[in-house]
């Protein structure tokens, strides 16, 4: 049976808005307990909620350039096709995730993106979209988010710059 929901439902009823990495979101969660800068690592700059939660949407020809932030992110799927995360591993390794429901094809329902990766994603259904979220503890703030410029990135890893180059702005 074909999905009667679509990525116009998703944004109308969950009221989601445009994200600066790509893609649509809307904040759902901050946790009410804080985290002090003492605890947290040099990367936070400042204290932090103990965890954030955010709908995030990728429509097929969009996608989330990569970035990086300074807390674990986890991913859970909730509609649509899967979605590819790639991730860049501090130590260089070129990861690709499938966060979805086909757990015969290698998709998972959850997916944990560490804290310093590079990750970026889409989808890669043609006409699909993805509604999944994110989760994120320490809680996620702009101060320790870090989009990638395409050149530095490159430079640092050569052996993924055609990826680099197609999930960039």
């Amino acid at each position: 049976m074909q999905n009667p929901r679509t990525a116009i439902y998703w944004k109308e009823k969950l009221q989601l808005i445009s994200h600066v990495e790509g893609g649509a979101f809307k904040e759902t969660y901050r946790a009410g307990l804080t985290f002090s800068q003492q605890v947290l690592t040099p990367e936070h700059k400042g204290n932090r909620n103990a965890a954030t939660g955010i709908y995030f949407l990728l429509e097929y020809g969009e996608f989330s350039a990569f970035h990086r932030i300074a807390s674990d992110e986890m991913w859970h799927h909730y509609d649509g096709t899967s979605l590819y995360i790639y991730e860049i591993t501090v130590d260089g390794e070129l990861l690709i995730h499938k966060l979805g429901l086909n757990i015969e094809s290698g998709e998972q329902p959850q997916i944990v993106i560490p804290a310093g990766s590079w990750f970026a994603s889409r989808v890669e259904v043609h006409g699909g979209y993805c509604l999944c979220g994110c989760t994120v503890s320490p809680g996620f703030d702009f101060a320790d988010f870090e989009l990638a410029e395409k050149s530095v990135l490159q430079q640092q890893y050569p052996q993924h710059a055609e990826i680099i180059s197609q999930l960039t702005r």
